[in-house]
């Protein structure tokens, strides 16, 4: 008997300390790939890899050949620095068996709660279908709020249920399978007045809707009347000789303060270079006045060579943005390379380092810089590795939520987390996850009625959370 349980004994530790590589490929796919691809393969912000065509070939061979050495000038990295032979072949496998199986519709259910260090909240999925990837998410009143989706629609979301219509005579836009299409969108502070909608959107000068073809973001706002997008002005395009051809990182977040600017942000493009030259676009946070001029004490304002829009530079890529309502600072989060998210504090002609420091390695597992600080460069409030794709981010000063005031409530994609950070000054105090394993976090917003809403991706959906024992 004892030999038996000697025996057994062992068998369960040999389970237990199994190497990664003999997981299942499901689970693998869950952990490295889901985060992009979606859970059940249907894709949000890279493609669906449940389908009848394949670029780049969807046998089991061309498969790992994918995953293996990735797919240059898109966001498909190489795996094999990060993933063995075995675990590739594992996911290959899980792909390819994957495309046999009926498809089936996921059951959500309407609500759940969650406990956390302060409430209990009731987490509503107000909207589970009718999205396309979803990007932005802003309120009008308490009833109403208008969400940009990166196919290049805004729709209405009317009492918690989805707008049978979208507006109509929007901009046209392109690149939406490599993270371009309609981002971020923002109202005028007196919206209820002048009606202004701001709009983020990837624009190419022929209006192609060749992904590769070059371009940059743009800015514009116009106002919707009877359901049309109308009056449409440009704040923010460059010169086409400025655009870039298959950028992959476009930003892009929108904010605006009290004086009358509005702050947006445009990723690196994949170009990390030129987050620190001053005559190029890319990797930066700008700074306009509503009416698309600009703020005289910009920075770079009067040296002729510079875009005078660059409020700082050495950004990566900034996914949220916001402005404390008290302090006025202005803090964003930004995706670094495999490591070294940021959160930061955006000061006005200030530099963020970008690729000259940053505390990751490039996806290859290459060094990008030896150095994580450097004189001249800001340092990050906090940083996370490994990265969990840091996104939208909204202080809460909502009196639903009096415990949690003034802190700052941020998203994630990759590790689908919604997460409480208390912030004093320039430190960190304390972060706790809400929220993980619902899907990919885009958007963050505190609501006219107090309630917290997040717009997710993978699936695509917009969720309610409200405290139970405020």
């Amino acid at each position: 008997m004892k030999l038996f349980n000697f025996f057994l004994i062992n068998v369960l530790l040999c389970l237990l300390t199994l190497p990664v590589w003999a997981q299942s490929g499901e689970k693998l796919y869950k952990t490295y790939c889901a985060g992009c691809h979606g859970e059940q393969l249907q894709g949000s912000s890279a493609p669906a890899l449940i389908k009848n065509s394949w670029k780049h070939g969807g046998d089991k061979s061309s498969l790992i050949k994918t995953i293996t050495q990735g797919v240059p000038t898109t966001e498909m990295i190489k795996w094999e620095n990060t993933l063995n032979a075995k675990e590739i072949e594992s996911i290959a496998d899980f792909i390819v068996n994957a495309q046999q199986k009926p498809k089936k519709e996921r059951q959500y259910e309407e609500s759940f709660m969650v406990e956390t260090k302060h409430y209990k909240l009731k987490v509503e999925r107000l909207v589970t279908s009718g999205l396309n990837t979803p990007w932005g998410i802003e309120f009008v009143d308490h009833n109403t709020a208008l969400i940009s989706e990166k196919s290049g629609e805004l729709t209405w979301m009317k009492n918690g249920k989805l707008s049978d219509s979208s507006v109509k005579n929007t901009p046209p836009t392109y690149a939406q399978s490599i993270l371009g299409g309609y981002m971020d969108i923002a109202l005028d502070r007196d919206y209820a007045k002048n009606g202004w909608v701001y709009l983020a959107l990837s624009h190419n000068s022929e209006n192609s809707l060749d992904a590769k073809a070059a371009g940059m973001t743009k800015i514009v706002r116009g106002k919707i009347k009877e359901n049309q997008w109308q009056e449409e002005q440009t704040l923010f395009q460059v010169h086409d000789s400025l655009q870039v051809k298959g950028g992959t990182r476009w930003g892009s977040r929108l904010a605006l303060d009290k004086k009358g600017h509005l702050f947006f942000t445009i990723g690196d493009m994949n170009r990390g270079e030129d987050s620190q030259i001053l005559t190029r676009p890319s990797g930066k946070i700008f700074r306009i006045n509503t009416d698309g001029s600009i703020p005289k004490d910009n920075p770079l304002v009067g040296n002729g060579q510079f875009l005078p829009a660059i409020y700082s530079w050495g950004n990566r890529n900034a996914q949220g943005i916001t402005i404390h309502p008290k302090t006025n600072s202005i803090y964003a989060t930004e995706h670094g390379p495999k490591g070294g998210d940021e959160l930061n504090i955006i000061k006005n002609g200030a530099n963020y380092g970008w690729p000259l420091v940053t505390y990751g390695v490039d996806y290859s597992g290459k060094i990008i810089s030896d150095k994580s600080e450097k004189e001249g460069i800001e340092k990050p409030l906090t940083q996370w590795t490994p990265s969990i794709a840091v996104s939208a981010i909204d202080f809460a000063f909502s009196p639903k939520f009096s415990k949690w005031r003034g802190n700052l409530i941020v998203g994630s994609l990759a590790f689908q987390e919604l997460r409480r950070l208390v912030i004093e000054g320039d430190k960190v105090l304390e972060q706790e996850i809400l929220l993980k394993g619902y899907g990919r976090i885009r958007d963050v917003k505190f609501a006219p009625d107090g309630a917290l809403y997040l717009l997710m991706n993978a699936p695509d959906q917009v969720l309610k959370i409200t405290p139970m024992n405020e």
